[in-house]
């Protein structure tokens, strides 16, 4: 399993750690990865994701999931993440569509 965020995209960094005698030492920055379970208001169902802490942050300021992925560019998702937002795009469609006809 690769250590890439699923919404953020953010991934391993690598450089150095540099000590006081200004010696530097190869060393992998390791994203802070958490397995969560999301809940999405538009397909009124839950989702595992993998994201980073950060990612959380952001999900909630945004308002949520649907808010998130609905903003959220192509390249930085996951292939699950890209599927969801197509799902929550089809859906709002769906819901936007016959109101507009009433």
């Amino acid at each position: 399993m690769s250590r890439r965020c699923e919404l953020t995209g953010k991934a391993v960094q690598v450089g150095h750690l540099v000590s006081h005698s200004n010696r530097k030492t190869k060393c992998r920055f390791l994203p802070n990865l958490c397995n969560v379970t999301l809940q999405s208001e538009t397909l009124n169902r839950r989702v595992r994701l993998r994201v980073t802490a950060h990612a959380l942050r952001s999900v909630e300021h945004r308002g949520g999931l649907d808010a998130f992925l609905v903003k959220a560019r192509e390249i930085e998702l996951s292939q699950t993440a890209r599927l969801l937002k197509r799902e929550i795009h089809k859906k709002l469609s769906e819901v936007e569509t016959p109101a507009a006809a009433a």
